[in-house]
């Protein structure tokens, strides 16, 4: 069963200290059209959020001021965001760390640096649930 909604209607919110990692995604993402909304931190990220709507958030794990867990944690405690679904981004892969992302919330979690091909395919994993609400 498929969609009839197009990339550009889909809003991507990148979370990460990292200039580097946000540019990468952008880029990554826009070449195929999707909307991609950049946030420095978790502070930024949650006065955007709002305004923006994102139907996925990709958010790093360590943030200053505000990490990805805390972060994730509001994003989820929101009723009105708790269903969008949250990917933690970690240079560090271990289970500790991919367990404490699952307790607050998070769906899934990717491992930088990250491919353009994995960051899509996690896309399109879990936008067209959000593209259908």
């Amino acid at each position: 069963m498929s969609t009839s909604i197009s990339n550009e209607n889909l809003r991507i919110m990148v979370i990460d200290d990292s200039s580097t990692i946000r540019r990468s995604a952008e880029i990554f993402l826009g070449q195929v059209g999707y909307k991609v909304i950049l946030a420095e931190d978790g502070f930024d990220a949650l006065a955007k959020i709002n305004d923006t709507h994102p139907h996925l958030i990709f958010c790093d794990i360590l943030m200053p001021r505000l990490d990805g867990y805390q972060t994730c944690a509001l994003i989820k405690k929101s009723a009105k965001f708790r269903d969008t679904p949250v990917i933690m981004l970690s240079s560090k892969d271990g289970l500790f760390d991919r367990a404490r992302g699952a307790m607050v919330g998070s769906e899934e979690y990717l491992t930088k640096p990250f491919t353009k091909d994995s960051l899509l395919k996690t896309v399109r994993k879990y936008t067209s649930e959000a593209i259908s609400n």
